[in-house]
């Protein structure tokens, strides 16, 4: 019955960068955590996840621009995205084991 609130996202021109970041009401520290997003009529992508011990992992679009992070004291999870282009709008949702959060919608346009 945790529940997720995303935030961060907002509109920026390619190039731009945007860090978002994901507020859990409760404890992460045992939880692998993950960013997902969903753009308008596709199916939803895992973009990157964070382990327990602190591993990561991308998609292979996004390998080497996005950073995912955790602060376990704080109960948050943030994805900094650099060098944004046309194809990473989409909502971005972030998840912990079956609960997910309502998404923070993320554009880039010029």
């Amino acid at each position: 019955q945790v529940q997720l609130v995303e935030s961060g996202g907002g509109l920026v021109q390619p190039g731009g960068s945007l860090r978002l970041s994901c507020a859990a009401s409760g404890i992460i520290e045992t939880h692998t955590m993950g960013w997902y997003r969903q753009a308008p009529g596709k199916q939803r992508e895992l973009v990157a996840t964070i382990s327990i011990g602190g591993d990561t992992s991308y998609h292979p679009s996004v390998k080497g621009r996005f950073t995912i992070s955790r602060d376990n004291a704080k109960n948050t999870v943030s994805l900094q995205m650099n060098s944004l282009k046309p194809e990473d709008t989409a909502v971005y949702y972030c998840r912990r084991g079956v609960v997910w959060g309502q998404g923070t919608q993320v554009t880039v346009s010029s």
